[in-house]
């Protein structure tokens, strides 16, 4: 990663085929893009794929070759290339460009590195993944096979070419370190996916953000559920902010929403029992799989709501004996200043010009009065709040208000400024978000007062 002092950010990954790079890419981008860091990812594997379309070049694993000097010159002729259109994006107004390439090779950094030093006070920070997990690369390997350089091939005529690609880029591998020590450049090494973390000289708030984020995610299949407290007195007559209780409605789908989440736990438990002894080669035999099931399904649940009574009420009916519930005023509805406990008709007729100017710019706009938020602000309130996330290994369940929920599913979903603002997410709805390394599985709940129950849509 580099940084351009104070304004632009430069991120630059290192690391052989296969060790998550892009999965880190990713997640990064998405953080970033949530904190309103205008952030885009610049592939060289994407680039150089369309050079093969339109040039002559053979690109199985014989072109990764690091003793075939011509391959070499296109490489980095290729990384350069990539280079400057991620300086021109950033001089239009970006400001985090991810450079994601394996660049593991000095030579390569250095030349890198030398370009940099043409664009006025660029300070530089590196981030290398690396992966000693033999389990973990042999997922990876084969999750290569469904990209596009092995698109429509042979999958073992594809693995065993991704496995000499691999190899070749090995016999050049240079790790990041003493060189670099030298030069007093930043960088951080991520072992395992954040397991272990090596960092350098990281200096700077958002050099340092990242880092702790990085330092936070994991792997481990989990589930998240969010969804809006059950209806307040508040929402019949159409107020906003304040603590009212739940409406007599809203206490039934209180029930309901606790006796849906431990089915779908239970549910869950078994998927992972059932993958668990299959690993194990267990998966005939029923006093394992139940002993497996037995084990996930006394596994910690945490409940997370907000400190009002309206989220804290929804929350009654989950016996504390099975979930950890927490509550967190992070979790609290946007403070609505001067405005709590009005009506948005009450607003526009005695405020029009303040009704105006939040429907013109609902990010950025701070309600008036003492402690009044804008969506930004309640962005940096959440921000321990992603990091907790990312870190806790438990599932867990959030109950929350319309803002907060937007902002979160805004990261969880990867909504863009634009959208996160303006989007639907109504009372008595469910989302269910599972983490998986190629993004988030979501599905959708809507809680049916007739029957009682929660049918997907």
């Amino acid at each position: 990663m580099y940084i351009l002092k104070k304004k632009k950010t430069i991120t630059h990954l290192v690391g052989l085929p296969a060790r998550g790079k892009s999965y880190i890419v990713k997640k990064l981008k998405r953080y970033l893009n949530w904190l309103q860091y205008k952030t885009e990812v610049f592939n060289v594997g994407n680039m150089r794929r369309v050079c093969e379309v339109s040039g002559p070049y053979d690109q199985s694993a014989n072109f990764f070759d690091p003793n075939n000097k011509d391959m070499k010159r296109v490489r980095d002729e290729i990384a350069l290339s990539v280079l400057e259109t991620l300086i021109d994006w950033l001089k239009e107004g970006g400001r985090v460009a991810i450079h994601d390439a394996t660049n593991s090779t000095l030579d390569r950094r250095k030349l890198l590195i030398d370009r940099l030093e043409r664009e006025p006070e660029i300070r530089v920070l590196i981030i290398e993944s690396i992966c000693t997990d033999q389990n973990m690369l042999e997922r990876n390997f084969r999750l290569k096979l469904s990209g596009p350089d092995y698109k429509n091939k042979d999958p073992a005529e594809a693995l065993a070419d991704f496995r000499s690609r691999v190899i070749n880029y090995e016999k050049a591998y240079e790790p990041v370190g003493d060189w670099e020590e030298e030069h007093d450049i930043q960088f951080c090494k991520l072992i395992n996916v954040g397991k272990k973390v090596i960092a350098y000289n990281i200096s700077g708030y958002l050099s340092g953000q990242c880092i702790f984020y990085l330092m936070n995610f994991n792997l481990v299949e989990r589930q998240i559920f969010v969804t809006r407290h059950g209806e307040s007195e508040d929402n019949i007559t159409g107020r906003i902010g304040g603590d009212s209780p739940l409406s007599e409605k809203g206490k039934k789908f209180s029930k309901a929403l606790a006796r849906f989440v431990e089915s779908q736990r239970i549910k869950f438990a078994c998927e992972l029992a059932s993958k668990a002894t299959e690993a194990e080669g267990q998966s005939d035999n029923s006093t394992v799989a139940l002993a497996k099931t037995a084990e996930f399904c006394s596994s910690q649940f945490t409940v997370w709501t907000s400190m009002l009574q309206r989220s804290i009420q929804t929350a009654e009916n989950f016996d504390p004996d099975d979930y950890d519930i927490k509550h967190i005023r992070f979790l609290n509805e946007i403070n609505s200043g001067m405005y709590e406990s009005m009506t948005y008709q009450e607003i526009q007729k005695e405020h029009p010009s303040e009704f105006q100017a939040r429907q013109a710019n609902k990010l950025y706009y701070r309600y008036p009065g003492m402690g009044g938020e804008s969506y930004i602000d309640v962005i940096h309130r959440l921000q321990p709040m992603i990091v907790e996330l990312e870190r806790m290994t438990q599932s867990c369940l959030i109950i929350t208000h319309r803002v907060v929920m937007r902002i979160l599913l805004g990261y969880l979903l990867d909504w863009t400024r634009e959208e996160m603002p303006h989007m639907m997410v109504p009372i008595h709805t469910v989302y269910e978000l599972r983490p998986k390394p190629y993004g988030t599985e979501l599905k959708k709940w809507e809680y049916d007062e007739a029957s009682d129950s929660f049918r997907e849509f």
